[in-house]
C-alpha cells in the first residue's frame, strides 16, 4: 500500500514510472468514449472513496472518470455527513470505516493535520487531492503535459512560475528537486514561500532562482505556469493583494520576453493575474493540461493500488 500525500515524499523514480504509465494509457484510449473501460480493466471490483472540504471542478471529475476507466468504482462524501471526530467518534474510528468498506481514498481538506492523522489510522492508500501545502496530482500531471507538449524531458527545459506562493507553487518546487529542472519564480518580496519550503530548497540544492521582477523570470522560459492570485479562501486584503501582483500580470508583452514557442499553463480557476489574450492565446495549453489531469489520475491510483508494473 502506497499513499499519494506530497511528491517531496515519493522517489523519483516512482513518479517517473507514473508519468510513463499514464503515457502508455493514454495512446491507448485515442479510438475509446468516455466511459469505455481500459482494455486490462486493472481496477475492476475497487472502489475509491472521495471526501470534498474544499469546492472542486477539476479534481472531482478527473478522478471519477479515472476509477470508472480504469474499472472500479467511487462514492463521493461529504465531510458534514460524517462525524469526523465529532459525536464520539474519533478521526481514527472513521479511517478505519473508510479503510472497511473501499479500497482507496482520496481527499480534498483545508488541513494538512487531518491527511496526516488519517494515512496513519487507514488500512488503504490515501491520496492528497488538494491541501493547504501541497497539490500533487495537479503538478505531476502539470509534468506529463509539459513533455507532452515538449516532446522532451523537463530535466532539459526552463520553467518559470509567475504568481502567489501557494501550494502548487510548493509542489512545483518539489517537482523541480525530483526531475532536475530549472525553475525561475517571479513573485513580490513579501510573498516568497514560506520557512519550511524554503529550507527544503537549501537541503536539496535545487536549481530555483526568485525574482521579483516578471520579466527576469520569464526571460528564456520555455513554459511559464500561473494561478490565481486570489484563492476562494484568501483570507487576506484583497485589494491590498492585487495592488501588489499588479507588474506581475502574465500578458503579451510580458510573454516576449520567453522563448518563440514558450508554453502557458493554469492550474485554473483564473483570474485577473493572466490577460485574456494570453489565456485564450495560442501559446496557451490549459484545456489539454485540464484534460490530462484524468490519465496522471489513473496512473496514480494504479500506484497507491500497487497494480504499477
Amino acid at each position: 500500500m502506497k499513499h499519494f500525500i506530497n511528491l517531496k515524499d515519493i522517489p523519483a523514480k516512482d513518479l517517473r514510472k507514473i508519468i510513463d504509465d499514464a503515457k502508455k494509457r493514454k495512446r491507448k484510449r485515442k479510438s475509446f468514449n468516455t466511459l469505455d473501460v481500459d482494455k486490462d480493466n486493472p481496477l475492476k471490483g475497487k472502489l475509491l472513496i472521495q471526501m470534498f472540504e474544499k469546492a472542486s471542478s477539476r479534481t472531482r471529475l478527473s478522478f471519477y472518470l479515472a476509477i470508472k476507466q480504469l474499472g472500479g468504482g467511487t462514492i463521493n462524501i461529504k465531510a458534514n455527513e460524517l462525524h469526523l471526530g465529532k459525536g464520539g467518534e474519533s478521526l481514527a474510528d472513521t479511517a478505519k470505516i473508510l479503510s472497511t468498506y473501499g479500497d482507496g481514498f482520496m481527499l480534498r481538506t483545508d488541513s494538512d493535520k487531518k491527511i496526516e492523522e488519517f494515512s496513519k489510522a487507514l488500512t488503504i492508500p490515501i491520496i492528497n487531492g488538494l491541501s493547504p501545502s501541497s497539490h500533487p496530482t495537479q503538478v505531476l500531471s502539470d509534468i506529463f503535459t509539459v513533455e507532452e507538449i515538449k516532446k522532451k524531458s523537463i530535466s532539459k527545459l526552463n520553467i518559470c512560475w509567475i504568481g502567489d506562493s501557494n501550494n502548487v507553487l510548493n509542489s512545483l518546487i518539489a517537482a523541480s528537486i525530483k526531475f532536475s529542472f530549472k525553475l525561475s519564480i517571479g513573485c513580490p518580496k513579501k510573498y516568497k514561500p514560506k520557512k519550511f519550503v524554503l529550507e527544503w530548497i537549501k537541503k536539496y540544492k535545487g536549481n530555483i532562482n526568485f525574482y521579483h521582477d516578471a520579466k527576469k523570470a520569464a526571460r528564456n522560459a520555455d513554459v511559464i505556469f500561473s494561478d490565481k492570485v486570489i484563492s476562494l479562501n484568501d483570507k487576506v486584503n484583497k485589494t491590498i493583494k492585487i495592488k501588489n501582483f499588479k507588474n506581475f500580470q502574465i500578458n503579451t508583452k510580458l510573454i516576449g520576453f520567453a522563448k518563440k514557442d514558450v508554453t502557458f499553463l493554469h492550474c485554473l480557476p483564473r483570474g485577473s493575474e493572466v490577460s485574456d489574450e494570453v489565456f485564450l492565446g495560442k501559446n496557451s495549453k490549459v484545456w489539454i493540461q485540464a484534460l490530462n489531469r484524468v490519465h496522471v489520475q489513473k496512473s496514480i491510483l494504479m500506484y497507491c493500488f500497487g497494480k504499477l508494473r
